[in-house]
């Protein structure tokens, strides 16, 4: 059976070959790339929280809320940005992304303690790398579940906002619960979508940005989840 997400009809043995080398290169990249984010993030994070910056930054109503809001704001400018810069500028604006979500993530280290952190982070990665493995190797067309998952995204997105008035502990728990699932499926669908972009641009210099926007997007399933996670299981100081 012809795997849908390669363009093996058609090619030579030889090319196929090559196709196949290359997909794994460019996944060891992409997953290369989001580790390093998440390294950035971690390591920014503590360095704020561990030091003076981090009351300096914190202590200042106005500089908390703007360290805690600057990646969703750098956010919105990567999504006008990233499809038309090249790889270089892609590159530089995920790693000051990065940084920005460690400053923001920062806060954790001051309302959960740092055993249950580590807990959470590895549970966390054990279940990406599942779903990761599961969605580079299943042979089932995700995309529609990914459609499902996406509104389910929005939902969260509108259920976060509504609680920010109700102040609901039982429905924060419903979020924190409909989050790790939803951004542990979007794993799988988004190895699979990373599989199929590097196939439709094969052989093109795209795939070095394609590259970081694959990292990008496992790093934000990575990130979520982990926060919803450590929301449920995290112990409070």
């Amino acid at each position: 059976m012809v795997n849908p997400f390669t363009p093996s009809s058609g090619l030579s043995r030889a090319q196929g070959v090559t196709f196949d080398e290359g997909l794994r290169a460019h996944m060891v990249r992409v997953f290369g790339t989001m580790s390093g984010g998440l390294a950035v993030t971690g390591l920014v994070a503590l360095l704020v929280a561990y030091t003076p910056i981090g009351a300096a930054i914190f202590g200042n109503k106005i500089l908390g809320y703007a360290a805690m809001f600057s990646p969703l704001l750098f956010m919105f400018f990567m999504n006008f940005k990233l499809m038309s810069a090249p790889a270089a500028t892609a590159k530089t604006m995920f790693w000051v992304f990065c940084s920005l979500m460690g400053l923001s993530m920062s806060t954790i280290f001051m309302v959960f303690t740092t055993q249950s952190i580590a807990g959470v982070f590895f549970i966390t990665a054990a279940t990406f790398s599942a779903m990761a493995l599961w969605g580079y190797t299943t042979k089932k067309d995700l995309t529609s579940m990914g459609a499902f998952l996406m509104m389910g995204v929005m939902g969260i997105f509108i259920a976060s906002l509504v609680n920010l008035f109700m102040g609901s502990g039982m429905m924060q728990w419903v979020i924190s619960v409909a989050g790790v699932g939803i951004f542990t499926g979007l794993t799988a669908y988004d190895t699979q979508n990373i599989k199929r972009m590097y196939s439709e641009n094969w052989g093109q210099e795209a795939n070095s940005k394609l590259a970081v926007i694959g990292a990008l997007s496992l790093y934000m399933n990575f990130i979520n989840a982990f926060q919803f996670l450590l929301s449920l299981m995290g112990d409070r100081r």
